[in-house]
């Protein structure tokens, strides 16, 4: 976690009004007492808007499989140092069917053994994405498996995850209760 403390506390029920609400109701019960969506619920219009976008890359809508667009939510949340993202996701990672030995050479990115090639270059887009914001010709060819509309999503997914990562870490986002910290993302 980049923060010790949330900038931006996560709304209480009691704080919740009509709007806020309202907009947390599109969510699964489940999920609406998450500190990501209680936060960003103090601004219900943006919350609502960025929940059309988001509801798309987590639909199966998309040309992903849940296993491919875990492992490139994964490694953006890694590469952006996002603690509240890598920890949320490697429970959505491993319902996917990443492996806890997958989990870990997320860590290390495509050059980690055992990767199969097209995950690899999901991988390397990834690094490619967050890095230079450009997906070099050499992963662009590598991706060819997944056809342009795969293309497409995973840098859609990559664009999605590298701004809840940048929201999680300025505003402080605090791990939900359940959730365990990354050593590897503490500062």
């Amino acid at each position: 976690m980049r923060l010790p403390a949330p900038r931006i506390e996560p709304l209480r029920d009691e704080e919740l009004d009509p709007a806020a609400r309202e907009a947390l109701a599109a969510l699964p019960e489940y999920a609406r007492g998450f500190n990501i969506f209680r936060t960003m619920a103090r601004e219900p219009d943006s919350f609502r808007a960025f929940l059309a976008w988001g509801n798309y890359v987590l639909s199966g809508i998309t040309s992903l499989t849940p296993r491919q667009r875990e492992l490139a939510i994964l490694r953006t949340g890694f590469l952006c140092r996002a603690g509240y993202e890598w920890a949320q996701h490697c429970v959505i990672g491993r319902q996917a069917g990443i492996t806890d030995a997958e989990i870990a050479a997320i860590k290390v990115g495509p050059q980690a053994p055992g990767w199969i090639p097209l995950d690899a270059a999901i991988l390397s887009a990834c690094d490619d994405l967050v890095r230079d914001h450009h997906v070099s010709t050499p992963v662009w060819q590598a991706l060819a498996p997944l056809g342009d509309r795969g293309r497409m999503d995973l840098v859609y997914t990559v664009g999605q995850y590298t701004q809840v990562s940048m929201l999680l870490n300025s505003f402080g986002v605090q791990l939900d209760p359940g959730l365990a910290a990354d050593p590897d993302l503490t500062r």
